[in-house]
């Protein structure tokens, strides 16, 4: 079964990637645009997931699966908004930058750098791949 992958964001004050370490998994809620609503709802159970810390640090910090696929998001009566839930993978070696990631030959076209005000974006596999590689260097 082919993976699909993904990139989340979440501003630390709010939900910080210590913070889902420490809760093992979590619904991603809130998700109030309807690009990234359609991007939640073509998630699959597998598929990885880049985490994504905003307004402060601006940096990938982790890699995370999503465990269920979409329903109803709780925290509205709404029918048009969904979550998906996530568990944690693995901690980056070392965090990726945006910086890093605009100055990058194989990154500087991902839908984090061309929709920068999108939540929940689909990555490449070459993408991703070329995340990970970059969270190995210091």
């Amino acid at each position: 079964m082919k993976k699909n992958y993904w990139l989340v964001k979440s501003e630390p004050f709010k939900y910080s990637w210590e913070r889902f370490l420490k809760d093992g998994k979590t619904v991603w809620d809130g998700v109030r645009n309807y690009q990234a609503r359609n991007n939640l709802k073509t998630m699959k159970k597998g598929d990885w997931v880049l985490f994504y810390h905003s307004n402060e640090g601006l940096n990938v910090v982790g890699i995370a699966e999503v465990i269920k696929e979409y329903y109803q998001d709780p925290t509205t009566d709404d029918k048009n908004w969904v979550v998906v839930d996530l568990k944690p993978k693995k901690t980056l070696k070392n965090p990726v930058d945006l910086s890093q990631i605009k100055n990058d030959e194989i990154l500087k076209n991902m839908a984090l750098v061309k929709q920068s005000r999108l939540s929940v974006c689909p990555v490449t596999k070459i993408e991703f791949d070329r995340i990970l590689e970059l969270s190995e260097k210091k």
